[in-house]
């Protein structure tokens, strides 16, 4: 995934860091906001993890129970065990209701198994219809970010984008730049024949897909195409409905600051006698690709997520680097444990050390997942595994040597802060530091005061 190697050049992007202050502007505070809300937040906190929990721990049953219930009202359900099973599933499908176009909304399982490309080298044509992905569509970049993909992209940039692709004057009012979109999309909803999505949750009580966006593009992907195939990855599965409407009240105000989204739209079954719209045919693709080997395991707890990116907008790491430094489909916290465990972590190594550990994740996460318990966890592994380069095994087992000497510990990082203190600039910040060039070469170190933080709490202590 080459994390690293990315993130310097992610750091020194212009127009991407302008793009990322989104994050503090709108996600974040939004979220603070909105919790405000719930009288009772820390209880519904709770109650979704354990909903979650519940479902993971009883997950053959519930998607067993999915699946009758599913079936009963008319969806014909598939069991995808890797990626290329979608791609082989959607086109089988494809081909047998003689599809030509299809049109897509936003999904992230669809981007681990790289749908798109595999319908196109089928000789399908395939349109993005979220703003954002139809926007890196056209740009043929993948996402940055789980709810806002663009999130790394300028006004200008779009503008620029969509005078080139479209061959149309430049734009660069918000409100134009969307019309301008909606009316070359506008066409493709009515001329598709199959509508592709993912699924915020399915539910095993009623047999029911359920997403929520903000864009009337999900609705239309949903019910104008005469096929209708739902994606998701067999985490998804919610045992009622009762507990998904304890679930949307925390999705949304973690992922995009709202207490409600503009469109929860359950889909249960094809279109019925009677029904105004709705596809004639629905399938469902319940995917594994990794997921089932998490069951039992250390990392479980990673299977609660609902995909709010919650994690990333809180993560100083992200907020400095962006998505796609993160190499896959899933960026911030949540990528950095989910990527190595789907990929294998020798594929994946930088990841479990891109997070400061500093908690933010965790206090941010809708169902408390442990992110940085799980990173810890996965560095762990790499140490035993030996999957650490030899300078950075031979720092670690130096730095536990003395940390078993508290006597020598304390003696060697009194000397070592009073040194780095003469190494500050007049700002008390390090320029450049010996053997910390992967800092100091993109930003500076912040001096220590000279003394440790045992020599100020004794002091304190004796002022008290």
């Amino acid at each position: 995934m080459h994390f690293k190697a990315r993130a310097g050049g992610k750091l020194a992007d212009v127009k991407l860091q302008t793009a990322l202050k989104k994050l503090q502007g709108n996600f974040v505070k939004g979220r603070a906001d909105r919790i405000t809300e719930l009288d009772n937040f820390p209880e519904i906190r709770d109650a979704a993890a354990e909903i979650r929990d519940r479902a993971l721990a009883n997950l053959d049953l519930y998607l067993d129970t999915f699946e009758k219930n599913a079936a009963a009202r008319g969806t014909v359900v598939h069991w995808a065990e890797t990626a290329a099973d979608v791609n082989r599933i959607v086109r089988e499908i494809a081909a047998q209701h003689g599809v030509r176009k299809v049109v897509k909304s936003k999904s992230m399982v669809t981007e681990e198994c790289g749908l798109n490309d595999a319908l196109i080298d089928a000789g399908l044509e395939v349109v993005e219809t979220d703003l954002g992905e139809y926007i890196l569509q056209l740009a043929k970049e993948p996402p940055s970010h789980i709810v806002a993909p663009v999130v790394h992209k300028t006004r200008d940039e779009v503008s620029d984008l969509f005078a080139e692709k479209h061959n149309a004057p430049r734009l660069t009012d918000i409100p134009a730049l969307c019309r301008e979109a909606r009316e070359k999309l506008r066409p493709h909803f009515l001329s598709a024949e199959m509508g592709v999505s993912g699924a915020n949750f399915i539910v095993a009580e009623t047999g029911s897909t359920l997403i929520v966006t903000n864009e009337g593009n999900g609705r239309m992907v949903t019910t104008l195409p005469k096929v209708h195939v739902a994606i998701t990855g067999i985490e998804k599965v919610v045992p009622t409905l009762e507990d998904v409407a304890t679930l949307i009240r925390l999705l949304p105000r973690h992922g995009t600051g709202q207490s409600i989204t503009n469109y929860v739209s359950v889909t249960t079954g094809p279109r019925r006698e009677g029904d105004s719209d709705g596809p004639e045919h629905f399938h469902v693709i319940l995917v594994d690709a990794g997921r089932t080997k998490l069951i039992g395991g250390d990392f479980q707890a990673m299977l609660r997520c609902i995909r709010c990116g919650a994690c990333m907008n809180h993560c100083p790491v992200y907020q400095s680097v962006g998505g796609h430094a993160y190499g896959w489909v899933y960026p911030g916290p949540m990528g950095s444990v989910l990527t190595p465990t789907y990929v294998g972590l020798q594929n994946a190594g930088d990841l479990p050390n891109a997070a400061t550990l500093c908690g933010q994740c965790h206090v941010a996460c809708p169902v408390k997942i442990p992110l940085p318990e799980l990173l810890r966890k996965l560095r762990e592994q790499q140490f035993d595994l030996k999957l650490k380069t030899w300078p950075e095994m031979l720092a670690l087992r130096a730095w536990g040597w003395l940390a078993a000497h508290p006597w020598l510990y304390g003696t060697v990082m009194r000397i070592k802060v009073r040194l780095l203190k003469t190494m500050a600039d007049e700002r008390g910040m390090i320029r450049s530091l010996p053997f910390g060039s992967g800092w100091t070469d993109r930003r500076d170190f912040p001096a220590p005061q000279g003394r440790t933080f045992r020599e100020m709490y004794k002091e304190a202590r004796s002022k008290a």
